[in-house]
C-alpha cells in the first residue's frame, strides 16, 4: 500500500489502537499554508489512558511533531515528554489548560483523548483557532453537541475527523484495497 500524502491527512486518518499515516493540510482559514516538505504540529489532549496511543503513533510518524501535551494532571506530563522524545525525538511543550495550546499559530491540529464530556467543546474551540480535529468517540453526548461540531468544522473550514475503533485502521484500509482490486 502506498505511503499516505500530507493532502489525504484527515481523509484517510486511521485509529485501532494506534493511528495510521496521518498529514495534513494548511488552509486559509488556519492563517497559513503547509507546505509539501513542512512537518505537522500536533497537540495532544488527554494524555493518561488513550492519549498515551495517539503520541505513540504521532511520535513515530517521519513528517508530525506533537509539539503539545495537554492533560491538567501535570503529573503526568514527565513520562509522556520521554515518550515523545524516545519516539519522536522532539521536546514538547507541557500545559493544563488547551486554550493556551490553541493559541499558538504554530500549532496544526489537536486530537483529542481526553474525557468524554470535553471531547465536543474541545473540537469546537479548535475549530474556532483555526486548528483540525482527530476526535475520540464518543464526539458528544447528545444530537446539538454533534450539530456543533458539524457547524464550527464547516463555518471555519476545518477538517474533523471521528475516531470510532478499528472502524478506519490500516489493516481494514488494505482489506478494502484488496477487495477492490478484485482479488476476493
Amino acid at each position: 500500500m502506498s505511503r499516505q500524502t500530507r493532502r489525504t491527512f484527515l481523509k484517510h486518518a486511521a485509529w485501532g489502537g494506534v493511528a495510521a499515516s496521518f498529514v495534513i493540510s494548511g488552509t486559509k482559514a488556519s492563517g497559513r499554508v503547509l507546505g509539501a516538505n513542512e512537518r505537522v504540529r500536533i497537540g495532544v489532549a488527554g494524555i493518561h489512558g488513550r492519549g498515551g496511543s495517539h503520541i505513540s503513533a504521532f511520535a513515530k510518524m517521519d513528517d508530525v511533531d506533537v509539539t503539545y501535551l495537554i492533560d491538567p494532571d501535570s503529573r503526568i506530563f514527565p513520562g509522556r515528554v520521554d515518550q515523545v522524545k524516545k519516539q519522536g525525538g522532539n521536546t514538547p511543550k507541557c500545559v493544563q489548560d488547551i486554550r493556551k495550546a490553541l493559541d499558538d499559530p504554530n500549532l496544526d491540529a489537536v486530537s483529542i483523548a481526553t474525557t468524554n464530556h470535553w471531547h465536543a467543546l474541545i473540537t469546537v474551540w479548535a475549530c474556532q483557532a483555526g486548528k483540525d480535529v482527530y476526535v475520540e468517540k464518543p464526539c458528544s453526548h447528545n444530537p446539538f453537541e454533534g450539530r456543533q461540531c458539524v457547524e464550527a468544522a464547516r463555518k471555519y473550514k476545518r477538517v474533523v475527523q471521528h475516531g470510532t475503533q478499528s472502524r478506519s485502521s490500516k489493516g481494514w484500509a488494505k482489506a478494502i484495497a484488496a477487495v477492490r482490486s478484485g482479488k476476493y
